[in-house]
């Protein structure tokens, strides 16, 4: 007896149903997987540099330990093409950058922010502090500890340690050495013209973070504005305290792993243009950022926060002979770095790590500036003098370069 014509139709729904979702599901995986994976790969066979920088033995290790401690739920790896991401984090990712990632890392979430163009952008020294207390140099962060990475400090980081570091200094290496003929290369094989998104790549700067430092840049004219300074003290509390202090003598809770130290701000004159490149390009070769993410207007008032800190002190005149045997072993010794007249330009200056100190927009306590000469400064180009100088030439040296300072125009404050 055949079944009701009922049950047969229902039958055949049945299998239709089934039948549309198998092709439903295979051109689902076609259309959101094969697809988009072949044209990134046709897009980084055609973009990609000839010879691309391929992840060292400890960068390596390192993307292991990242993916472990599951790092990719809070930081994503991809500057999206979207406005905001190019102004705050630079060019956006092309396929080629994450082509030896395997599984990728580009995160979904920004709990954190992204890590695309990380390397370069924090001193080794500060990457440890932070993962071994993040709020011991980021007041606010929400960040975990990661303590058993390290043997008991900052300063004792482990091998995983040291590779978790390596691989956060490597993001967005691949794209900055590939070059100006790497560039050439990607925007010949983007047909740019015909994609205004993908043209986006390859406009402003490569790498935008607001924090990396620049070793030369210009800097913004910053206000002057005396009522602003209460909220410029509520803004070093806020971004400057965890290093320099609550009151600025370098004492803060990172003090102590950093390297160079922290400046003792109560130690310090600052001109308002030598406080602008500080906050603006940030210090190379020092934990010191940049602050690009503050308005000119807050950057204004951090300013006279810093230089309200400067501890008044009257100190005593020196004669013109000390000063003229200051500038005497000044010109013997001090010029190379620092210049003939004293701004940091010397025919050294751009073979070292660090900009050598301008002493017309800075001028250090004399006391400070004897220490300085004696101990010199752990971390940066600075070596100890006495070894070569005297008692009295070091003191005459610290004179002249105190005379060198160029106060500020009105609106210096001072404590």
């Amino acid at each position: 007896m055949s079944a009701p014509t009922s049950t047969r139709a229902l039958r055949m729904a049945y299998v239709v149903a089934c039948v549309a979702g198998v092709l439903f599901f295979v051109t689902s995986v076609g259309l959101l997987g094969v697809w988009p994976t072949q044209m990134l790969r046709d897009q980084t066979t055609r973009m990609a540099p000839e010879v691309p920088l391929r992840p060292s033995v400890s960068e390596s290790r390192g993307r292991l330990v990242y993916a472990r401690e599951g790092c990719s739920y809070c930081h994503s790896q991809q500057v999206r093409f979207t406005a905001a991401d190019t102004r705050r984090f630079g060019a956006p990712t092309l396929a080629w950058e994450t082509q030896f990632d395997t599984p990728h890392m580009l995160g979904t979430r920004r709990i954190g922010p992204d890590l695309s163009r990380a390397g370069g952008t924090r001193s080794l020294d500060w990457q440890y502090a932070h993962l071994y207390a993040p709020r011991d140099v980021v007041r606010e962060s929400v960040m975990p500890a990661y303590p058993w990475l390290f043997d008991g400090a900052p300063d004792r980081p482990t091998q995983e340690a040291r590779d978790l570091v390596a691989y956060l200094d490597s993001l967005g290496r691949a794209r900055e050495v590939a070059g100006p003929e790497g560039e050439a290369r990607a925007r010949e094989g983007c047909d740019c013209d015909d994609d205004p998104l993908m043209a986006m790549a390859f406009e402003g700067r490569l790498n935008n973070h607001p924090a990396r430092a620049i070793r030369h840049g210009e800097a913004p004219a910053l206000p002057i504005d005396a009522a602003a300074l209460p909220r410029g003290q509520a803004l070093f509390a806020r971004h400057c305290a965890t290093c320099h202090g609550p009151e600025g003598q370098g004492n803060g809770p990172a003090a102590s792993h950093l390297r160079p130290a922290p400046k003792n701000l109560s130690q310090h004159d600052y001109s308002n243009a030598r406080l602008a490149s500080a906050l603006w390009n940030g210090v190379t070769g020092a934990a010191m950022p940049a602050w690009r993410d503050l308005s000119p207007d807050d950057l204004g008032a951090l300013a006279q926060a810093v230089q309200a800190l400067s501890v008044t002190r009257v100190e005593p005149a020196p004669s013109e002979a000390l000063l003229a045997q200051g500038r005497e072993v000044y010109a013997a010794n001090c010029a190379q770095c620092h210049g003939t007249d004293g701004r940091g330009d010397g025919t050294a200056a751009d073979a070292l790590p660090m900009v050598p100190a301008n002493f017309t927009q800075q001028q250090l306590s004399l006391s400070e500036a004897v220490r300085v000469l004696r101990e010199g400064i752990p971390g940066s180009p600075m070596a100890p003098w006495t070894s070569r100088l005297t008692s009295a030439e070091i003191l005459a040296t610290a004179h002249y370069v105190r005379s060198l300072y160029t106060p500020s125009l009105p609106g210096h404050l001072r404590k």
